[in-house]
């Protein structure tokens, strides 16, 4: 059972990582409106002092070999979600996605090899981002200039500005109302509860913007073809089966994955 409420423990931490440092700031008068979520540090310290007893020297205790592996495999479980949720992975993928039901190809290209493609788009686009981390946040903790709750609050303040660039007004006024928040006084106070939904839909929306003007010249294509087949009474033929080879020349021609990888990255503001 304890092992259980530990792992428990390390779940909320491991996502509490990312949306913990919201609006601590807040005056009394604000706190009852807009309730803060627990610091990771906090929760960090909850944790350790539940998992490891007191050494009688009083010497800091360390957290045992089972507790570790739980964190590991923790943090390692929760990578993905945290990579598909708060980067540009989201949109490229269902973009990727779109471009492979336009072109009727099925499977072709693979869905690893489009996913692979997804992941290496993210990490492109990402990289302006991955570089301040690296080093307003990471670089500063190796060399203990700062603590893991600073790091943190860093971390997840950078990844917020990221998120923010990309979502919509609209969107992010439709969460702020949901949560029974006051509005905070500029767009940078906004807690990351507020920011990731709002950001993730505002993905989905640009990816699907994307996606269907992507769709419209492979269509017209589609309505031509199956126009010439009915004119020619070739009724029982399907036209995807005509029409599949014109698409694919139609996107070698125009360099088509170059493109579409060049859009993906400037869509990021």
């Amino acid at each position: 059972m304890r092992g259980a409420l530990i792992h428990i423990c390390f779940l909320m931490t491991a996502f509490l990582a990312v949306v913990s440092p919201t609006l601590s700031q807040a005056d009394n008068t604000n706190e009852t409106q807009n309730p803060s979520l627990p610091n990771i540090a906090d929760i960090v310290e909850v944790i350790d002092k539940a998992s490891t007893p007191q050494t009688p020297t009083g010497e800091p205790p360390e957290w045992s070999t089972p507790v570790k592996l739980v964190v590991i495999f923790t943090i390692l479980a929760i990578i993905p979600s945290l990579l598909a949720m708060t980067t540009s992975f989201t949109r490229i993928v269902i973009v990727l996605s779109f471009a492979r039901q336009a072109l009727s190809t099925q499977n072709i290209p693979p869905t690893s090899a489009v996913m692979g493609l997804a992941l290496f788009l993210t990490i492109y686009t990402m990289a302006p981002t991955f570089y301040t981390i690296n080093e307003q946040a990471i670089q500063p903790y190796l060399a203990e200039d700062i603590d893991f709750g600073e790091l943190s609050a860093r971390t997840a303040q950078t990844m917020k500005e990221f998120m923010l660039r990309q979502t919509r007004a609209e969107d992010l006024k439709v969460f702020v109302q949901m949560a029974h928040i006051a509005p905070p006084a500029t767009v940078e106070e906004m807690p990351l509860h507020i920011v990731i939904p709002s950001f993730i839909i505002s993905e989905f929306r640009t990816a699907f913007e994307i996606g269907c003007l992507m769709f419209i010249p492979f269509l017209l294509l589609d309505l031509v073809i199956a126009s010439v087949l009915l004119s020619a009474g070739m009724m029982m033929l399907p036209p995807v089966m005509i029409s599949l080879p014109f698409k694919l020349i139609l996107f070698i021609l125009i360099d088509g994955w170059g493109i579409l990888a060049n859009s993906l990255s400037l869509s990021f503001r």
